[in-house]
Order: structure tokens, then sequence, then C-alpha cells
């Protein structure tokens, strides 16, 4: 799976943070404003550029970005250290998302991560592997992860809904530092705002065979980029920082969109951190 962001949509993303005009980055980077846009668009640069004043310009970090511009994407996630997790990724209005389902061998009890433009594969996956849907957790409230939330509903009604919308219910949103049981495995959240202001982090715990944690970001952070700071751009990094950033360096981060990856990649490979 490609990188969500390329090299262009990081500079992009990063000069946005900071409020640089396209010909202040240029000419930071040794570009025309031209030569700057088809990088942006296109993530291939047409000439060599100045990337540490770039990156001290816009905020990343040099060595990290260079990387991205070298090529760099995560290392493969062996996902069987953890049997009963599932990524599911649908496409729909231009967008490809990633959702999650996860479920306890013991009780079947399942646990679905943000549903995705389609209802129908994870359906599937539930039937096939004989689960009982007990919970639905939305990391943030855009369209494309929640679109087939209506139908998830419909067909599995007694899965209880965690989210931290303010229009949600109150029976329906996340309690700080709750701990959700689903079967052995436990399910903590942390707010991660700024992409979205209802933006949340789900942490699954005690995984058989004491396989890492999973860290379940929505939007919060993708392999070597971060989301859109909608809400604000300084909150967005503040909080993958304390949240997400601060977990064990081998918990498995899953986004999204884009590839899986780990927090200590992630440290050490993404310009933004």
């Amino acid at each position: 799976m490609n990188l969500e962001d390329h090299l262009g949509d990081i500079i992009r993303k990063a000069r946005l943070s900071r409020n640089v005009s396209p010909a202040d980055a240029a000419k930071a980077a040794g570009l025309t404003e031209l030569e700057l846009a088809s990088v942006e668009e296109s993530g291939v640069p047409g000439k060599p550029m100045d990337y540490s004043a770039l990156a001290r310009l816009t905020g990343l970090d040099t060595n990290k970005l260079k990387r991205v511009a070298e090529g760099w994407v995560p290392a493969p996630t062996d996902i069987g250290q953890w049997r009963e997790f599932r990524m599911i990724t649908t496409t729909g209005e231009g967008m490809t998302v990633n959702c999650y389902l996860i479920w306890d061998e013991v009780t079947r009890g399942a646990a679905l991560f943000d549903t995705g433009w389609e209802a129908e594969p994870i359906i599937t996956l539930i039937e096939e592997n004989k689960l009982e849907l007990r919970h639905i957790f939305i990391t943030h409230s855009h369209t494309d992860h929640i679109a087939a939330l209506g139908s998830i509903r419909e067909k599995f009604p007694r899965a209880v809904l965690h989210t931290d919308s303010k229009s949600a219910p109150p029976q329906h949103k996340n309690r700080r530092n709750d701990c959700i049981q689903l079967g052995s495995l436990r399910i903590m959240n942390r707010e991660t705002p700024g992409h979205a202001e209802d933006g949340v982090t789900y942490v699954v715990g005690n995984w058989p065979d004491d396989a890492p944690h999973v860290a379940i970001v929505g939007d919060a952070i993708f392999a070597a980029s971060m989301g859109r700071g909608n809400q604000s751009w300084d909150l967005a990094r503040q909080k993958v920082r304390e949240n997400i950033l601060s977990l064990p360096p081998e918990t498995m981060i899953c986004p999204g969109h884009g590839p899986l990856t780990t927090v200590g990649q992630e440290k050490a490979n993404n310009p933004f951190f």
C-alpha cells in the first residue's frame, strides 16, 4: 500500500500549518513557484531541492523529509501477531479508507473501529468468523469514516456505539480513562483532536501471546505524515505526541488511510515529529 501522503502532500500540509506562502516556500527550496506547485501536485521533484531550508521554514525535520523524498515507506507489518485482527479497506467518492475489526478468540465478541464506505465486507467477516459484534468505536465523524454506520447499526442493533462526538447522546460518549473489556482484550481511549474536534485514538492491549498494543488512530497520524489540522495544527501535533507517540515503540499504528506502521517507525521517520 502506498503512503497516504506523498512528498508534495507533506510539503503542502507543512506549509499550510505554518502559514507559509508558496512564494516563500519556493524560495527556500531553491525552486520557482511553478516548480514547487508541480512537486506539491505530483510528489516528484523535477530538480534538486534545498530540503534543509524548506524544512526549517515549514517546521519539518530535514533528515526525515529527505528519507521520504528517497522513497521511505514503513516496513511491512506481520499482522499474524494479532490473529483476531482485520483491516478492511473500501473506496468511495475518490477516497480509500481503512476500518478495523478485532475480536476475542474465546468469547467471539467483536469490536469495529469506524465503518468506511461499505457495510458488506464487515458483515461478511463477522458472519464468516461467527462473531457477535458488541462494540462500534468511532475515531471521528468525517463522512468517509462513518458512511456505513447506519447499515451496521441496523444489522447489529445491540452493538454499543462509542464516540467523542458532541452531538451523540450521553450513553454513547467515551469516558476518559474508561477500559472496555472484550473477552481478554482491553480497549482504552485517548483524545486526539486537531484534525477533527471529536478525534479519538483507541488503544487495544492484552493480546494473546503478548502481541504489542494496537492503536487505531483515525486521521491523527499517517505513515510519514498527519491529518490536516482542520481544527488546529498545533493541537493536532501536540495530541499525537502526547497520546500516540508516547506509546511503546512496537505499538502498531492503524491509520484511517494508508499503510500500517509503528510508533517506533514514526518517531524515527515522520517529518512532522
